[in-house]
């Protein structure tokens, strides 16, 4: 049994969902999420650029919190540094929040599956990779959605029900004229939208997302390496955010309703600040 905590990182708030969804399944796990708001957004940054600014964070909070697992909360993270991620810290298990791509071509009626996500995500041939093993000939269209992004990151908490579904309408109708039968969420921030993509999809299609999977993959790495926090352990859960300070207001908003304690990364790496 460890009870080292367990490290999610994100460039923003997109992958606070997979946070609660793992916590509400694993109460004792103490969890540190980083939003790296330093260096939003990922999407539009170059793969080795990403791929540099990812590792040097890594470290600085591997030497500061010494995390059991690390979960890349971000599809874009994933797609692009996992693997260079895992060489640099080989002793660490990360698990990648990789694009539902596999159940959505398996499932796929009409052979024709849809990906959105940021632009290194969907430039990415990981995504092409995927589809060709687990779907051959099924057609994947792929549609960059930055400014998707930009709403949840920025405007989502402040937005009403209609201002949410009309930020999702355009691409369910780019996807329906695209004729495919299902949707796969692939970016993380996404998931903040999924009941409006969900209310909004055309019959016969439908939206996928990695939420669950990532949880399970999660616990087994957990399980076999016997780094379960013990049950009856009272966890530190932490959201940390990197960039200059003071802190937006809404981190505050962020912190409390995912039930996290809210610093800012010199709070508690003051010799190594990420700005």
């Amino acid at each position: 049994m460890n009870t080292d905590p367990i490290l999610f990182i994100d460039s923003g708030i997109g992958g606070l969902p997979y946070c609660r969804h793992f916590r509400s399944r694993n109460p004792a796990e103490s969890l540190v999420y980083t939003a790296d708001r330093a260096n939003f957004p990922y999407g539009p940054k170059d793969r080795n650029v990403l791929i540099e600014l990812l590792t040097e964070l890594t470290g600085r909070l591997v030497d500061c919190f010494a995390p059991k697992l690390i979960v890349l909360a971000c599809n874009t993270a994933a797609v692009s540094a996992l693997e260079p991620l895992r060489k640099r810290f080989p002793d660490i298990p990360f698990v990648g929040t990789v694009p539902a791509v596999k159940p959505a071509v398996l499932q796929s009626r009409t052979r024709s599956v849809g990906v959105l996500g940021t632009n290194r995500t969907i430039e990415d041939p990981y995504i092409a990779e995927l589809a060709r093993q687990y779907g051959p000939g099924c057609r994947v269209t792929g549609i960059a959605a930055p400014d998707l992004v930009e709403f949840v990151e920025h405007s989502y908490a402040g937005a009403d029900p209609e201002q949410r579904k009309q930020a999702v309408r355009p691409y369910i109708e780019e996807f329906a004229r695209a004729e495919v039968d299902g949707i796969v969420l692939g970016c993380t921030h996404f998931l903040f939208l999924a009941d409006e993509f969900r209310a909004s999809a055309e019959p016969g299609m439908t939206v996928y997302d990695s939420v669950e999977g990532v949880s399970r993959r999660a616990e087994t790495l957990l399980a076999e390496s016997n780094r379960a926090a013990p049950q009856d352990h009272v966890p530190r859960n932490i959201l940390l955010v990197t960039g200059p300070q003071p802190l937006e207001p809404a981190w505050s908003g962020w912190a409390s309703s995912f039930g996290l304690e809210l610093c800012g990364m010199e709070a508690c790496y003051p010799e190594k600040p990420v700005q």
